[in-house]
């Protein structure tokens, strides 16, 4: 399986000639959503899902499907035939399926607390090929063995300390940094800091990926 880091906290993952993309958002750059088979969303605000865009795609090919909880299937027409609807899936904790050759589990319910005044609204965490996890913007850490996490470094939401305490409850053996458009160049360097932090005592390696970048896994 081949990883690419697009932008903010979008990747997409490809297997045996399919494609599989992971929050498109409206910063995860134009091209994110070209030639995906299918797409997982893990909530609903515009930094993790460009509704439009994703609306868009599944006009244009009738064989993608996308699979995220039923807040977002909602604002995707799911159920309906408008902008391919009925290709829209809805998923919960707990719940096991396979999209484009892809094995895939959903962790977790909720999104990280903003503040004690912001409504906390759901989010589905997504295990793929019992090997990359994909929290979204959430400290879920799954009931299975996760070897590659994708780690949020940045986030209104987050702190350094919950960085190192998340990674390290997760334990994976390699961790790429997303959830990072905010991050300058002098930024950059705080968070591989925290990072090489987190991972030291477990032994593994975490690292940033610049947009664009693959890795095999």
């Amino acid at each position: 399986m081949r990883l690419t880091k697009l932008g903010h906290a979008c990747v997409r993952l490809e297997k045996d000639g399919a494609t599989l993309v992971v929050d498109p958002g409206t910063w995860s750059g134009p091209e994110a959503l070209d030639g995906a088979d299918a797409v997982l969303v893990t909530h609903e605000h515009f930094d993790h899902v460009d509704v439009d865009g994703v609306r868009a795609a599944l006009r244009a090919n009738p064989h993608l499907r996308v699979w995220t909880h039923a807040g977002v299937a909602a604002q995707l027409g799911a159920g309906s035939d408008e902008d391919g609807g009925e290709r829209v899936r809805v998923v919960r904790a707990g719940d096991r399926f396979e999209c484009a050759g892809f094995e895939v589990s959903v962790h977790g319910a909720e999104h990280a607390l903003l503040h004690k005044e912001i409504p906390v609204v759901p989010n589905v965490g997504f295990l793929v090929d019992h090997e990359v996890f994909h929290p979204g913007d959430s400290f879920t850490v799954p009931d299975e063995r996760v070897r590659t996490l994708l780690l949020p470094v940045d986030a209104p939401w987050l702190k350094a300390s919950e960085l190192i305490d998340y990674a390290r409850a997760v334990a994976p053996e390699r961790a790429y940094a997303i959830h990072d458009a905010m991050v300058n160049e002098k930024g950059a360097m705080v968070v591989d800091n925290w990072l090489g932090v987190a991972a030291r005592p477990l032994d593994a390696t975490f690292t940033r990926l610049q947009p664009g970048t693959g890795v095999d896994l």
